[in-house]
């Protein structure tokens, strides 16, 4: 039985944009709006189930709320649904666009409707959620529930970070399949419980390229008497203006302006007191023709005057008609902006007709001009759809199938992951392919989480440059490239990915053509050791996880020569080392213990020269069933020190900390959550009269379970609680025999009286 997917639309207008969600066979709950007018057209659509779902009223007040939420009780009594899937938010944005030049002193309070649908996407608590609204979006000032001005980013983050992991990004809607150029911001996020099947960074529409006018509306039949209309298309009319400012337009060439006409006759003007006076020209784009063959113009809500921005059609003597609009915004011909079908439209008469459209047709084009393009939210409803809908598979159920199909033989992983013959999606092809891999142990490879990587891109810097080359060192079945993809896809990139490890480069290479990529991105797939590969050219990022773990003694010898740090044997540090001679970018995740060990430190004092960005502390989180503690760190190489952004997930804090002070020369380590409590501290501490010594030697293999009579008890981080008393762990207690113990480094400072734990 199909799984019921549903939607709640706040800030809905005429529904437009979320109409994309219907045609994915979503059912809205509840729809939101405050002008009933725009409402009815959702009505028209039958957009809900039930007519109680339509709720015209002000989002800031309870009782509006609570029919919303009376709408969730409704679908869970009646449908059986456990929760709902999405939470669509598209409030006004009064106050944000640069297009509202006059911004009254109140509008931080009206920004603050945001806020509204925040604390509704708490209380809902959806699976995903979705804003939409102008690019500066996440930067705009709003007033939080905490009374404090901050920015829309920090208001999400604080209302919804504890639960969610979302990502944003500035589109422009002609890259994403609409025939409009408008850039808007998308936030999409996702419960952190569902994370790592699904990230927010794979929701996003596709890169696709730009189409123009010719191709969007150039089969439609051309209209050159003023007042036509199509017999066919109701909504294919020429909308009629002043007779005498046809001659302003008339002669114009695509591209052109009526300003740019010679005779001031065809320049639009007024004749006072017998002379002709020159209209302003506020806009570098009133009056204008626009262009067959280039993507279309901006969609805005004037757009029913020739005097308003970029409305007039290429070849024909007129604004663009209601058809061609709503081709260009991807709004289908089955949307309905009348309760009469579209066949019973175009039967009318034409004075019929006429009536009907000096009635509606204003507030249609008002309404286009506000809306998303259909395709936008109709792309995103498809991916959560096929995230809703794809397998979750538990690790015993991954090990029964690597067993049941001999996934660790190279060539059945192969044909597995070619052939899917369980119609898995990529994300469980993935971790399949990961822990089938014969190699991975060897490797010190492990599943990077989707959690992981999407915060990461989350703090990537787009340069303004066009083309932009990538290297992935460590590719493994390839986790990192969905997300790059996505981060970089207004560039045209190329990407080298590179393993070491040919089956997991052949495998990453399957995934990789199941995903959408785009025509504006080569990949090229290197099989090789990334450190001792030589590169011919410079990259601008090198993003990705290089292996942990140490180098066999025999081997490491290969490496030093090229390393900067030469007191490690760990493999992470030599990739870190070789990344800095080819990239300016490099972001990887590093084993936590750069931070603060001895065998770093030359790796801490050679990073501390450049511009670390960023850090992001993933505690035990950063690897699926994997307790190692692990950082992603972000640094450029042509920068100077300046601030570094520090992110703690587990703890969930977020610090802007000055470079110097956290990496401080009298300290031997980085202190990257120093405050005034911490200095006060030290500044009544004297150093210097305390050795550190940390055990290497005693490992898993020598420990036993069993307590002997010879045998020593071990202490292991869970036995130490906060509040330094010793706990007891049932399968976990460990002991090491004590004539083993005698040959430890360690066992000199058993029992001693100098000595503190």
């Amino acid at each position: 039985m199909e799984k019921l997917k549903t939607y709640i639309s706040l800030f809905s207008s005429a529904g437009v944009g979320c109409y994309g969600f219907k045609l994915e066979n979503f059912q809205c709950i509840a729809t939101n709006e405050l002008i009933e007018r725009r409402l009815q057209i959702q009505k028209f659509n039958n957009k809900c189930k039930y007519d109680t779902g339509y709720i015209c009223g002000d989002i800031t007040q309870n009782s509006t709320k609570d029919l919303i939420y009376n709408e969730i009780l409704k679908w869970k009594r009646n449908e059986h649904i456990k929760n709902v899937d999405v939470v669509v938010a598209t409030p006004p944005c009064q106050g944000m666009s640069v297009a509202n030049h006059k911004k009254r002193a109140n509008e931080i309070i009206r920004n603050s409707l945001v806020i509204e649908s925040i604390k509704m996407i708490q209380a809902i608590h959806p699976t995903f959620f979705v804003f939409e609204n102008v690019p500066s979006f996440m930067k705009t000032i709003c007033t939080d529930v905490d009374g404090k001005d901050k920015p829309i980013c920090e208001a999400i983050e604080y209302g919804l970070g504890n639960d969610y992991i979302f990502s944003s990004k500035i589109i422009n809607f002609k890259n994403y399949g609409a025939c409009s150029s408008r850039s808007r911001t998308i936030v999409i996020g996702v419960l952190k419980e569902k994370a790592d099947d699904i990230s927010p960074s794979e929701l996003f529409p596709n890169f696709v390229k730009e189409k123009t006018l010719r191709e969007t509306i150039g089969f439609l039949p051309s209209l050159t008497k003023m007042g036509e209309i199509d017999p066919k298309d109701i909504y294919h009319a020429f909308r009629k203006y002043p007779e005498h400012m046809r001659e302003w337009i008339h002669d114009l060439k695509e591209g052109q302006s009526a300003f740019d006409n010679n005779d001031d006759k065809k320049k639009p003007h007024q004749v006072i007191n017998g002379s002709i006076v020159i209209n302003q020209k506020k806009n570098a784009n009133k009056y204008t023709r626009q262009y067959w063959d280039k993507v279309g113009p901006c969609v805005h809500t004037r757009n029913d005057q020739l005097a308003s921005q970029n409305t007039i059609h290429p070849s024909d003597d007129r604004v663009f008609s209601i058809r061609e609009l709503m081709l260009m915004m991807t709004v289908p011909y089955s949307f309905k902006w009348s309760d009469d079908d579209f066949e019973y439209l175009n039967s009318m008469s034409l004075s019929q007709k006429i009536a009907f459209l000096k009635r509606e047709e204003i507030k249609i084009r008002q309404s286009l001009g506000e809306a998303v393009p259909t395709i936008i939210f109709q792309s995103i409803a498809k991916k959560i759809s096929n995230s809703i809908y794809s397998l979750t598979l538990s690790i015993k159920q991954i090990k029964e199938i690597i067993k049941n199909y001999h996934l660790f033989e190279s060539e059945n992983l192969i044909k597995f992951v070619e052939n899917n013959p369980l119609n898995l999606c990529n994300n469980e092809l993935s971790k399949i392919s990961e822990m089938a891999n014969s190699k991975r142990t060897d490797n010190a490879a492990f599943y990077t989480s989707k959690s992981l990587i999407t915060e990461m891109m989350n703090q990537i810097d787009l340069p303004e440059k066009d083309s932009i080359s990538i290297l992935e060192p460590s590719v493994g079945v390839g986790n990192f490239i969905p997300f790059i993809l996505q981060k970089f896809d207004s560039k045209k990139i190329t990407l080298d990915v590179m393993d070491i490890d040919s089956t997991s480069l052949k495998v990453a290479k399957i995934l990789i053509e199941k995903y959408f990529v785009p025509d504006n991105v080569k990949i090229n797939y290197i099989h090789d050791d990334f450190l001792t590969h030589n590169f011919d050219k410079k990259y601008d990022f090198v993003i990705g996880n290089p292996p942990f773990g140490k180098i066999y003694k025999e081997n490491v010898h290969l490496y030093l020569n090229d390393a900067i740090n030469k007191s490690t044997q760990n493999i992470s540090s030599f990739f870190l080392d070789k990344a800095t001679k080819i990239s300016e970018n490099i972001f990887l995740v590093m084993p936590k213990f750069l931070l603060n060990t001895p065998e770093f430190l030359e790796t801490r004092n050679y990073l501390k020269k450049h511009n670390i960005k960023c850090l992001i502390d993933f505690g035990e989180n950063g690897f699926p069933g994997v307790l190692i503690e692990t950082i992603a760190i972000y640094f450029n190489m042509s920068a100077k020190p300046k601030e570094t952004l520090i992110l703690s997930l587990p703890n969930k804090i977020k610090l802007v900390q000055l470079q110097k002070y956290i990496m401080d020369d009298i300290f031997p380590y980085w202190i990257i959550y120093r405050n005034k409590e911490f200095d006060d501290v030290c500044n009544k501490l004297i150093f210097g009269k305390f050795y550190v010594f940390r055990d290497r030697q005693m490992t898993n293999t020598i420990l036993k379970s069993s307590h002997l009579k010879n045998n020593i008890r071990v202490l292991k981080s869970r036995n130490i609680s906060d509040n330094m008393e010793i706990i007891d762990i049932k399968e976990y207690d460990s002991y090491i025999d004590s004539e083993i113990a005698k040959k430890l480094s360690v066992y000199k400072y058993l029992n001693a009286d100098n000595v503190y734990l």
